[in-house]
């Protein structure tokens, strides 16, 4: 009795565990993202530089006779030991630009960066240019990079007088590893003996699940506990003993980043009216509803007759003007939408109503207006 109770046993256990399996299986899994992915590291960030230059080599295409390019190429030159009045120059082959740069953090003197170059003045053209010694500017004035070199162009205009073929915009170019930076940008990261940790997306449900993920990580190497300041930044202490070894710290930091956090994304529709492009967040939920959507179409076409009177004397000439105007509406079928459905679901059955992208629009406007759209429009 004893075995066959224990046998029993053995079965009950096997189902059980089958079922949960199952369960396993049927259920939808959540998708976690790693943390360096959805949150940056507090100071790590870009600088941005920027420098008024002049383009140099131009097949006429430049500034010409403008006050901004006469006075800065007058200066160059004064610069280099030849004096010349503004007024007296008058050159096509250059050009005035701005140059912009991204200074990324960390790096150090000696390292390159790629320069955009966008033409003040009333160049046509930048293609074939060269950009010469260029400073480039923090916000604070001082200087951090120098910038010089050929441009790259993807666009070209050709063409004389009113014959123009334009690509894309000749009048911004770039220039690929063209500044060499000069001076470092010192920042302690470690100074405050803690790293916090900013999410891209602020949401409370993500930054607590993301403490729990980064905790129980600490736990297991018995380190202090990281807390949540708001529902963006997440503060972890740097053990001290880590603080004796910078590169422990790095080491540290990459492994925080490579922990995986389910993200808790807002329902969200984003609409582009131009394009007709939606995209539809999978967390949107819509209320269930009876809807029917149909086009009203106007069309009115006009075109021209001549009268010819039948007999010499008969009247003169005429031309009548003849419009016919046309309306027809769409066949708009009255269907069921929403529930407790997915998102897979929700996408047929918007679809069953013959709905083009434009059509989507309009009835996502309605949903929202009628109260039946739980999530945010955002109309691009």
């Amino acid at each position: 009795m004893a075995v066959l109770k224990g046998g029993w046993m053995q079965v009950i256990k096997f189902i059980v565990t089958l079922f949960l399996l199952l369960l396993t299986l049927v259920a939808p899994r959540a998708y976690g993202a790693r943390l360096k992915d959805i949150a940056d590291i507090e100071g790590v960030r870009g600088n941005q530089l920027y420098g008024f230059g002049l383009v140099v080599g131009l097949n006429g295409t430049g500034d010409g006779k403008t006050p901004v390019m006469t006075r800065s190429l007058a200066n160059f030159l004064e610069h280099l030991g030849v004096r010349v009045s503004p007024e007296d120059l008058k050159v096509k082959n250059v050009a005035a630009v701005m140059v912009t740069a991204t200074m990324d953090p960390f790096v150090r003197g000696g390292s390159k960066l790629d320069i955009t170059l966008s033409s003040i003045g009333d160049a046509t053209s930048l293609v074939g240019g060269v950009l010469l010694l260029t400073h480039l500017k923090g916000v604070d004035g001082e200087t951090y990079a120098l910038a010089q070199g050929p441009i790259s162009v993807g666009g070209y205009t050709v063409g004389q007088g009113q014959d123009v073929s334009t690509k894309n915009h000749p009048t911004v170019g770039k220039v690929t590893a063209g500044a060499t930076v000069e001076k470092d940008i010192s920042f302690d990261l470690f100074r405050k003996g803690v790293v916090r940790i900013v999410l891209k997306e602020h949401d409370f449900t993500t930054v607590v699940t993301a403490v729990d993920k980064i905790n129980d990580f600490l736990r297991q190497k018995d380190l202090p506990l990281a807390t949540a300041l708001d529902s963006r930044a997440i503060e972890v202490p740097i053990y001290k003993q880590l603080l004796k070894d910078e590169s422990e710290v790095i080491k540290f930091i990459s492994l925080l980043e490579q922990l995986e956090v389910v993200e808790d994304r807002p329902a969200r529709i984003v609409v582009n009216e131009r394009t007709g492009t939606i995209v539809v967040g999978d967390t949107v939920r819509i209320s269930r509803v009876a809807l029917a959507h149909g086009n009203l179409n106007i069309a009115v076409s006009a075109n021209q007759e001549v009268s010819q009177p039948t007999a010499p004397l008969a009247g003169t000439t005429e031309v009548v003007q003849n419009q016919e105007l046309g309306i027809t509406e769409d066949e708009g079928k009255m269907g069921t939408l929403g529930g407790e459905v997915t998102l897979s679901e929700l996408v047929r059955g918007l679809n069953a109503l013959g709905a083009t992208p434009r059509d989507l629009i309009s009835i996502f406007l309605a949903l929202k207006e009628a109260g039946a759209l739980h999530g945010e429009l955002e109309i691009m």
